[in-house]
C-alpha cells in the first residue's frame, strides 16, 4: 500500500506475508515427511566391502552361533556368564575393541541382547565383524 504525506512523494513497501506463508507451508511439509524417510529399509545383511584397520590391543571376540549359543573367544558361555567375562576383560584393559560375530541366520535379537550386554560391561568400542563379498 502507498501512502503519500504530499502528492508527488511516494513510499513503497515490499508485502513479505505470501513470502512467510509458503515458508510455514514448506516447514511443514519437510516436518511431516522427514520421520517417513527414515524408516522402512529392507536390507539383507552382513555382507560388506569395508575393512578395519588392525588394532593394537588383542580383541575380544564374542560370537552368536545360528542356534543362539554365546561365545567368548570359541568358549560357550550363558548371557549372564558372558557379561561377567566382557566386564572382567574390559577392567583388564578399557582400550580393548570387542568384535561381535554373529550368524546371519540367528534370530535378531540374540544379536540385540548380545549388544546390550556388551554396553552394560562398559564396553565403548565394539566392532560388528561381517564377511567380505568374493
Amino acid at each position: 500500500m502507498a501512502f503519500s504525506n504530499h502528492d508527488d512523494e511516494v513510499l513503497s513497501e515490499m508485502n513479505v506475508t505470501p513470502l512467510v506463508d509458503v515458508m510455514l507451508v514448506l516447514l511443514v511439509v519437510f516436518i511431516v515427511t522427514a520421520p517417513l524417510l527414515t524408516n522402512a529399509i529392507p536390507l539383507k545383511l552382513p555382507r560388506t566391502h569395508a575393512v578395519a584397520p588392525p588394532d593394537q590391543h588383542k580383541p575380544v571376540v564374542v560370537s552368536v552361533d545360528r542356534d543362539g549359543k554365546y561365545y567368548i573367544d570359541r568358549r560357550q558361555l550363558s548371557l549372564e556368564a558372558l557379561g561377567a567375562a566382557i566386564s572382567q576383560a574390559h577392567q583388564q584393559d578399557e582400550q580393548r575393541v570387542v568384535q561381535l560375530r554373529a550368524d546371519q541366520d540367528v534370530v535378531y535379537g540374540r544379536v540385540a541382547r548380545a549388544m546390550a550386554v556388551i554396553q552394560q560391561a562398559g564396553v565403548t568400542r565394539l566392532a560388528v565383524i561381517t564377511e567380505g563379498e568374493g
